[in-house]
């Protein structure tokens, strides 16, 4: 874990959503590629949820943005399996600024753990809150350490209202 940014921010403005995740996974932060863990299923369901027009795969972060899709990590500096990130690398501060800035059409949490520490809430189920104006998704983690909590249903609502605000 160190100090500079373990991925990059893919982000422009007026997207119609980014998805933020905890911090990079092992793998991902190894290739220095978004949801690269073996067993993910980030790219995959983002066509089966009708997010996306065609099939995406690891490395297609820049084919993402493309498409009006942006992503970022609330721990940019730090890596690892959620539960091993030191709560010191969490910068909800830096996600609102973020967020301020670059004004998404929504927020997609890629699992609780990341929006639970932004919300500032102890207890939190998934699916679509508001966010002082914002739509916020909290979404079942596509990681494979998270198996046993996958929602594939949930992903769907999310693209069918994203579809619905184009």
């Amino acid at each position: 874990m160190g100090s500079e940014d373990i991925l990059p921010d893919y982000v422009a403005p007026d997207l119609r959503t980014v998805f933020c995740g905890m911090a990079a996974g092992p793998r991902s932060a190894e290739l220095g590629l978004y949801y690269a863990g073996r067993g993910n299923r980030f790219w995959p369901v983002l066509f089966r949820a009708g997010l996306v027009p065609e099939p995406l795969a690891v490395g297609d972060e820049a084919r993402l943005l493309a498409l009006g899709i942006g992503l970022t990590d609330l721990a940019k500096g730090a890596w690892g399996m959620d539960a091993a990130v030191p709560a010191a690398a969490h910068d909800a501060d830096r996600l609102a600024r973020f967020v301020e800035i670059w004004r998404p059409r929504s927020l997609a949490f890629n699992g609780k753990r990341a929006a639970q520490v932004f919300l500032g809430v102890k207890r939190l189920g998934y699916g679509q809150f508001d966010h002082d104006g914002l739509p916020v998704w909290v979404l079942p983690s596509t990681s494979g350490a998270a198996s046993r909590y996958w929602d594939e249903a949930v992903w769907r609502d999310f693209g069918e209202a994203l579809q619905g605000r184009g």
